[in-house]
Formats: C-alpha cells, sequence, structure tokens
C-alpha cells in the first residue's frame, strides 16, 4: 500500500477523457521526470489500462503518489533488474528499485517463458516497487495461455488477528487462469476492503457495504475513514486472512532473499523495497475451455438472494473496460486537473 492517494470530496466532477488522451497525459509527465521513452510509455499505459479498467485507485488516482515517490528518490525510473540466481524453472531477481510496474510486467514475461520450457516458471524479485493493480500481470498470464500465481508483500497496514497493531500486510494474491471470452482474473488484498476501496468510499463519504474493520472504540464498523485512522482493516475470514497474509510473506521473502514486511516497515522508508513472486503455468487451452465452462455455468445455476447476477472473477471488469474504451474513461475532474498541471 502506497500513501493515500488524492482525496477528492463527493461534490467532485467526473467527466470521460478519451483512453489515449490519459495514457499521453501520463507519458508526458514521466518524460518530463527523467523516464525513458520505451518505460514511459509501459508505465503510462499500465496506469491508464487501470483506470480503463474500472480500478482508479491504482490508475489517475494513484499516479500522483508515483510521481512523489519518484521525486523522492524512492523510485528509480531507468533501472533494470538484475538476475541473482537461477535455479532451471525457478529465477531469484533483484529490482534495484526500478518501477515495481515495469518490474512486475518483466517478471511475469520472464515466468512465461520458464513455463514454455518446463511447465511451470516461477520468478521471485526482490528490492521492487508497488506493482499498482496486480491484477495486470494476472491477465498478463492468461493472454499468454497460462494459468498465472503472483503475489507481493507490503508495508505492514493488517493487524494479526487478536491484535490492535498493524504487523501483516494486505499483501494483494492474484490467481489467473485463461478463458475464451474472457479470462477468470482473482484480484485481492487480503484485507476485506483494499485500501484503494476504503479512501474510494472515504472519498464518496458512502458506508462500507459491510463491516471492513474496527473504529477507535474496538467496534466493528462499515465507516471507511474510521478503519483508515485506526489503521486496524479486517482481514478476509478473519484468523484465515492473517494466517494467509503470514505465509504470502514468507514466501515471497524466502523465495526471493528480500525484505519481509516487518524489515519494509521498519526500514522507516515507506512502502518500497518490496518482496514479490510471479508464477507462470503452461495450460492446455483445448482441453480445459470444456472443463472451465462447466465449472462457471454450474456456478452461475444458484439463485441469488436480491435477483443480482453471478459473476466469475474478472467478468464484470470486461464490461467496464468496453464501455470506457467507447465513451472515455470515467475520471475525477479535479485529480484530472491535478495531473495535467504536473
Amino acid at each position: 500500500m502506497l500513501n493515500q492517494p488524492i482525496n477528492h470530496s463527493p461534490e467532485h466532477k467526473t467527466l470521460r477523457i478519451p483512453y489515449n488522451t490519459l495514457k499521453a497525459e501520463f507519458y508526458r509527465v514521466l518524460l518530463s521526470l527523467g523516464f525513458e521513452e520505451s518505460k514511459a510509455d509501459a508505465c503510462a499505459g499500465i496506469f491508464a489500462d487501470n483506470s480503463r479498467d474500472g480500478v482508479a485507485s491504482h490508475g489517475l488516482n494513484r499516479f500522483g503518489v508515483f510521481v512523489d515517490y519518484l521525486k523522492e528518490g524512492f523510485i528509480t525510473p531507468n533501472a533494470e533488474p538484475a538476475l541473482i540466481n537461477s535455479l532451471g524453472a525457478i529465477e531469484q531477481w533483484d529490482g534495484n528499485y526500478a518501477p515495481g510496474l515495469l518490474n512486475a510486467r518483466f517478471s511475469m514475461d520472464r515466468a512465461i517463458a520458464l513455463a514454455k520450457e518446463n511447465g511451470i516458471g516461477c520468478v521471485a524479485i526482490k528490492n521492487t516497487n508497488h506493482w499498482m493493480r496486480g491484477g495486470t500481470y494476472g491477465w498478463q498470464a492468461a493472454e499468454a495461455g497460462c494459468v498465472g500465481i503472483c503475489f507481493t508483500n507490503t508495508i505492514a497496514n493488517l493487524p494479526p488477528w487478536g491484535g490492535t497493531q498493524p504487523r501483516l500486510g494486505n499483501n494483494p494474491l492474484i490467481i489467473s487462469v485463461p478463458k475464451q471470452g474472457g479470462h477468470v482474473v482473482l484480484d485481492m488484498a487480503i484485507s476485506q476492503f483494499s485500501f484503494g476501496k476504503l479512501w474510494q468510499y472515504e472519498a464518496q463519504n458512502k458506508p462500507l457495504p459491510l463491516p471492513g474493520g474496527y473504529d477507535a472504540e474496538g467496534n466493528l464498523t462499515t465507516d471507511a475513514a474510521a478503519i483508515i485512522a485506526t489503521k486496524r482493516a479486517l482481514p478476509i475470514g478473519f484468523w484465515k486472512g492473517s494466517g494467509l497474509s503470514l505465509v504470502l510473506d514468507l514466501l515471497a521473502t524466502i523465495l526471493s532473499g528480500g525484505s519481509s514486511t516487518a524489515a519494509i516497515t521498519q526500514s522507516g522508508r515507506k512502502e518500497t523495497g518490496v518482496s514479490q513472486v510471479f508464477i507462470a503455468i503452461k495450460a492446455d487451452a483445448d482441453q480445459n475451455e470444456t472443463l472451465i465452462n462447466e465449472i462457471i455455468a454450474y456456478t452461475k445455476t444458484s439463485e441469488t438472494a436480491d435477483g443480482s447476477e453471478i459473476l466469475y472473477p474478472g467478468e464484470n471488469m470486461l464490461r467496464t473496460r468496453e464501455k470506457n474504451m467507447a465513451e472515455g474513461v470515467l475520471v475525477d475532474e479535479r485529480i484530472w486537473e491535478e495531473v495535467k498541471g504536473m
């Protein structure tokens, strides 16, 4: 989790901006900050894609924080990852504090290449930075015809079950399965609501649909602002989510040889130098397609309590993407003007 993105109150207006205009603005700013053209274009594309797909918390709304990290020296714009160790289908890399988006894309590319050779590939990387929307790299694997699994540790922002102080990360986990007509992509934080979602509800002054953490009195609450203030987000599955966060941190740290959530937090350097793991598994599309469709079709036969539609992970995002490409990407006007002024 990076620092809180630019906040905006519910009276701020929204407008639609053509995708290419949004990307071009990101590209312009990144070039002015010393990025090589190819790296600026790649980063700008990922930020624009995230907003296009309805994840503005890791797109336009987070771009200003990314720029701040660049100016503070936490991100080295044109650094390249370096290979540390190769063990057949497993590789360890040093991210050298390059932009986390580019390190993540590179790492998943390497995992895919290893999977094509060996059936499975695993790349662990240390000394990297926030990857923004983790689902980006799940989609990357699925587009290459691979099952994708990736996860990252973070700064401490989640109390362990039974604790009141943050000692775990909300360590996002992504699992993707290639599927014709729209890949299945699970992209979730280990907190009940990601911090991006909490900031969104806080900005809109809306209650969460379900309790997402604790207030100052130790009561479960749907008040996003109260949860952000106490830093007591609720882990998914209560104690099970707490345990999952811990083992993801253990795996990311051990496999990469990098920093743990504890080390990242105690360094005092904000959330930088994180550890990440990218796994790709070669899939047989023809053999799997029937099985995947059977599973999804059966899941959708369930009756719903409120008449809502049952969607598989990633399904609704495709609709959002199509709408935003046709009508323009929905952005917060105030944030858009701030980026244009950078």
